[in-house]
């Protein structure tokens, strides 16, 4: 069941120095290009990047919060080209919550690196940085990077008990049934 699959997800930072099979990668992809989009208008754009030192450059993107990535296997940067779409934002999420999904299908862990509205140090933002490191063009932007590697051990989901149960209301807010 796929509620099974939610509760086996988790944000993977430690992973083991073994390359992901191109089968796998491949599935990836097709997960993300497979996502809806907000009047079909499909704004986002994928980077895969398997290259370790590109994958080790895209570690430093941030001040803080992606060094861990330098020993990903595969490191996918989602991003888009904003004139296409308003709603960009929301069109890459669900592109990069059916990845993390599908990587764990995989056996694989992921971990969502945000790039957007980060710095990567007191010059310019953690946006430009990825930008120039994988040579967007003009205007495009990153939301975010996912490091994507086997899991160096096994960890289990989010128990039950840390849901947050209490933020949902019914029929009106507030009315917690």
């Amino acid at each position: 069941m796929f509620i099974e699959l939610l509760r086996k997800r988790r944000s993977v930072r430690q992973f083991q120095d073994k390359a992901i099979e191109q089968d796998k990668v491949d599935l990836l992809i097709e997960a993300m290009l497979r996502a809806p989009s907000s009047r079909s208008l499909y704004p986002w754009e994928f980077i895969v990047v398997q290259d370790k030192n590109t994958i080790e450059a895209l570690a430093k993107a941030k001040v803080h919060g992606s060094a861990f990535m330098k020993n990903a296997s595969l490191a996918i940067a989602v991003c888009a080209d904003p004139d296409k779409c308003d709603v960009w934002v929301e069109d890459c999420s669900i592109a990069t919550l059916l990845l993390h999904l599908e990587a764990t299908d995989l056996g694989l862990g992921s971990c969502w690196v945000q790039i957007r509205l980060r710095e990567h140090d007191n010059q310019r933002s953690a946006e430009a940085y990825v930008a120039e490191t994988l040579g967007l063009k003009e205007g495009m932007v990153v939301e975010a990077v996912v490091a994507i590697g086997y899991p160096e051990k096994e960890s289990n989901g989010h128990p039950d008990s840390s849901l947050l149960k209490d933020r949902v209301s019914f029929e009106r807010y507030g009315n917690r049934g």
